[in-house]
């Protein structure tokens, strides 16, 4: 090994010893002279060398992505009766779909919007895969059309199953109109157009109680959510977890992991 690899390595070792008290348990002890040994190679070096720094810090990410993807999809092994077999959530898809797509979304998240229509188009290429819709309108409290949206959605869906269900969903989103300037006439619109009633037939409020109480047990930090997984036989080695945008490439790669 180069001197230039083994200092990475010993100053990635040294800075997770200090910065990380779950690897710290894991990582070897410096004795105080070894400690500032290190310190005193690592800053020598790294002042000819500023790019090291990125390099750490680059290790340092990718750990911590690591950790916190084997942390969700734990949760997600956890919660597989919630997330695959709720009457309650739209689904669209066939019942014997061996991998689904699961989507956390607020129709008022404007990266939700950005990952819609790569989603189509998965959907579009990937017609054997199950899509759970998991309506969760974190912004209701900053934009009140957030919920009537998710509400409507619902109704659309217990009214008129999986093919209204698209028509709402994909209408919403087409009108490009995300973080408060969603109105109560693009709902109303995309409902209609989906063949569904002028009102509510029931109130859906439980419906988006049981899905936030989920979306907080896998420990989801906001929207977009999405969980590719395979519908049986399920293991951390073939769940993948997506906090956040995905293309739709990285999409349809994740449901190749989850096919094998």
């Amino acid at each position: 090994m180069t001197f230039r690899k083994t200092l990475i390595s010993l100053v990635t070792t040294y800075t997770l010893f200090h910065l990380s008290p779950v690897l710290a348990a894991s990582a070897p002890a410096f004795t105080p002279e070894q400690e500032a040994q290190i310190g005193k190679i690592a800053a020598d070096y790294l002042v000819a060398h500023p790019e090291v720094l990125v390099q750490v810090s680059q290790k340092l990410q990718q750990q911590e992505q690591e950790r916190q993807q084997m942390a969700l999809t734990q949760k997600v092994m956890e919660n597989q009766e919630a997330l695959l077999r709720d009457k309650d959530t739209p689904v669209i898809g066939p019942q014997d779909a061996k991998v689904a797509v699961i989507e956390f979304f607020d129709y008022q998240c404007i990266y939700c919007s950005k990952l819609a229509p790569e989603l189509e188009k998965v959907m579009k290429t990937s017609p054997d895969v199950r899509y759970i819709f998991k309506e969760w309108p974190i912004f209701a409290s900053r934009w009140e059309n957030s919920e009537k949206a998710a509400l409507r959605g619902l109704d659309v869906w217990k009214q008129k199953g999986a093919a209204g269900y698209a028509i709402y969903h994909n209408s919403i989103y087409h009108t490009g109109h995300n973080e408060g300037q969603l109105t109560v006439e693009d709902i109303n619109a995309a409902a209609k157009a989906a063949g569904a009633t002028d009102k509510l037939q029931a109130d859906y409020s439980n419906i988006l109680e049981s899905t936030n109480t989920l979306a907080q047990t896998l420990e989801l930090t906001g929207t977009p959510g999405l969980i590719v997984m395979p519908v049986k036989g399920a293991t951390p080695e073939n769940i993948t977890v997506f906090p956040g945008l995905a293309s739709a490439e990285q999409i349809q790669a994740a449901i190749k992991k989850a096919s094998h």
